[in-house]
């Protein structure tokens, strides 16, 4: 499929999320008639986290729409805050047999050392211990892996507290209403709304307002310019140069 169809779609998005993307823009654009609209947008600064849509309509009524193209999906963000302390429950046991394989590691290594000076690293004992602890670190960067990687989204107090309305865009028959979240919405890709979110008593000031405008500026600016070229990286961005006819070159 010609990418230039899809100028600001993700590297990593595919063209069934971008498209729920585009039809929830249609939706905020259209029915909620909102005029500033953003995507990726970090509503809670550079190091918040993203919401897949965020807009502001009219009296400063801001949405957040958040698109999952699947069950597995909506499952990723659809854990709870109990749900994630009894992850992080399971990190003192884990720490704990890290410790005791490494030191039986050590202890093995010692072992073996003296027992067979020559050839020590081919002792049996010595190499069962190895493998416990290989094993119980590849379990360890799995659990920190999938820490830092869970999410509570959609039951997040700070997370709702910043909109007065979230809706999770799917495709019909995705998403069952009794599995929406409290709290939210329910959008189609039609687009229009399988159920609507209950409005909610955000704090909002003149500032907080500003905020909300200036990330979805911020995502859209740089949204545009990746789509033109533009190379981000740790040491700032690489604009592309311009070729004869004044098209931006790659």
């Amino acid at each position: 499929m010609d990418e230039r169809l899809f100028p600001f779609k993700g590297g990593g998005e595919t063209h069934l999320t971008h498209r729920l993307k585009w039809a929830a823009w249609e939706w905020l654009y259209n029915c909620a008639h909102c005029r500033s609209i953003g995507m990726e947008v970090r509503p809670e600064g550079p190091g918040g986290r993203v919401a897949d849509l965020m807009a502001v309509g009219p009296r400063n009524v801001i949405y957040v729409v958040e698109v999952k193209s699947s069950r597995a999906d909506f499952a990723r963000d659809n854990h709870t805050p109990a749900d994630y302390a009894a992850l992080q429950s399971r990190a003192a046991s884990l720490e704990r047999r890290t410790q005791l394989a490494e030191e039986t590691l050590a202890q093995s290594r010692a072992y073996a050392q003296k027992e067979q000076p020559a050839g020590w690293e081919e002792v049996p004992a010595y190499n069962r211990a190895l493998f416990d602890a290989q094993r119980v670190a590849h379990e360890r960067a799995a659990y920190q892996a999938r820490l830092a990687a869970y999410s509570i989204k959609f039951h997040d107090r700070r997370f709702l507290n910043i909109a007065d309305y979230h809706y999770i865009m799917a495709p019909k028959g995705v998403i069952p209403r009794h599995k929406v979240p409290p709290q939210w919405g329910l959008l189609d890709e039609t687009p229009s709304v399988a159920l609507p979110a209950p409005a909610k008593e955000v704090r909002k000031t003149t500032g907080i307002v500003s905020n909300i405008l200036r990330a979805i500026a911020r995502a859209n600016a740089t949204a545009m310019m990746r789509s033109q070229g533009a190379r981000f990286s740790e040491g700032g961005v690489e604009f592309p140069g311009l070729n004869a006819t004044g098209a931006a070159g790659r």
